[in-house]
């Protein structure tokens, strides 16, 4: 637990320092996503507290609670990469261009890319190997300067697919210290492209709980 702390302690100072030495075009255009995305989660709390409405209104609450039930088995399916998605999100290569590419500096990308409100993301081997990532997954230096995913061995370069809002991940990416620039310093190169749609076709296979129940 000390050992946890430790770390995320560090990273928050690393995030910090990176701010301090971000330009002010940049700090005002993560100002303007973080608002954006504050006005969305305001929206979904709307739609939430809706929801909980409609639940308790009599007659309307079987279809109500149906209708629930339909869209929160969707959302599951698609946190638990069991169901294939589409939406705007980015296309990012990560290129070692001859340097082996560490599993963390992938790691490190997945973890900015859900800070900055990425929903659904698999990432691609040039050796044809795709994972869906989820809560779950793993990253392991594997031999010859390829990375273990959930136990799946990938070569660079590396394609990472990932839905969200293209502008606020890529800002998140290209912030001083960031992974474009470790990944840069280390000879590498990562390009990323905005698309008004990407399709995640990886999925998983649901996973049987052994010994956990829900709370009655």
């Amino acid at each position: 637990m000390f050992g946890f702390t430790l770390v995320v302690q560090l990273r928050s100072n690393d995030a910090d320092s990176g701010l301090a030495a971000a330009r002010q075009e940049d700090l005002v255009r993560i100002l303007s996503d973080l608002e954006a995305r504050d006005q969305r989660l305001q929206q979904e709390i709307n739609a939430l507290e809706e929801s909980q409405r409609q639940l308790t209104s009599g007659v309307a609450g079987r279809q109500a609670a149906l209708a629930e039930a339909g869209k929160r088995a969707e959302e599951l399916g698609l946190l638990s990469g069991t169901l294939p998605a589409r939406g705007p999100g980015l296309k990012i290569v990560i290129d070692p261009r001859g340097q082996p590419i560490k599993a963390s500096a992938i790691l490190n990308a997945v973890q900015e890319l859900r800070g900055a409100g990425g929903e659904v993301m698999e990432l691609i081997g040039d050796n044809g190997v795709a994972v869906r990532i989820v809560a779950s997954s793993y990253f392991v230096d594997a031999d010859g300067g390829d990375v273990t995913v959930d136990g799946k061995q990938l070569s660079g370069p590396y394609t990472l697919w990932v839905i969200g809002v293209p502008a606020t991940m890529q800002t998140a990416l290209q912030i001083p210290g960031g992974v474009v620039a470790s990944v840069s310093q280390a000879g590498g190169n990562v390009t990323m492209e905005q698309r008004t749609t990407v399709e995640v076709t990886a999925v998983r296979q649901p996973a049987s709980l052994q010994y956990a129940r829900p709370v009655s």
